[in-house]
């Protein structure tokens, strides 16, 4: 066997091993933090800002015993809690839901006095690509304003832990191969 032919095969069972699957974007949201979907908790104010984009998952803890939750179809059933014809229901108590294609979802509980109340959630599915931030920059008195419909968050300090694990392990895999190529 050949050098090249080792090393090309040491690369594919390499590329394999990783399952050929970059690190992406998908971001884990629990509705209400610690505190879980529970009549309450302000779901408005947890839900203002976010953004959710399609391959994120949506978890809502909460106890089964209490509560469940319903997905609606329509915009009219979500605002007047209309409860009895969900296109879903979610009664495990800590429901874990894949946010799949674009769109708007709507996500309320079961009891329509907690809904009325405000135990609803509607979630606006992003595309995978982030759009553009507007060109222009915002002065100090429209970007403090609360009637700006852009808020520009700032960047993580430091790396999740699944982004540094993977950068160990190419790491760790490429001395592998440099090891592998310099004994051949």
């Amino acid at each position: 066997m050949t050098m090249v032919t080792k090393m090309v095969m040491v690369l594919v069972f390499m590329a394999a091993s990783t399952g050929v699957k970059w690190v992406g974007a998908q971001v884990h949201h629990v509705v209400g933090g610690d505190r879980g979907w529970d009549p309450s908790f302000d779901v408005a104010s947890w839900s203002s800002g976010r953004i959710f984009r399609v391959g994120d998952k949506i978890c809502f803890p909460y106890s089964a015993a209490q509560e469940s939750i319903v997905e609606v179809k329509s915009k009219d059933e979500y605002e007047s809690c209309d409860v009895g014809n969900p296109i879903r229901m979610y009664t495990v108590g800590l429901d874990g839901i894949e946010l799949d294609g674009e769109g708007i979802r709507y996500f309320m509980s079961s009891k329509p006095e907690s809904c009325k109340r405000g135990l609803k959630l509607r979630v606006e599915l992003m595309p995978l690509q982030s759009p553009e931030f507007p060109q222009e920059i915002l002065s100090e008195s429209e970007s403090e304003s609360d009637n700006s419909d852009w808020s520009i968050a700032a960047a993580p300090t430091t790396p999740s832990p699944s982004v540094q694990l993977y950068g160990n392990f190419l790491l760790s895999s490429f001395g592998l191969l440099l090891c592998t190529c310099m004994a051949i």
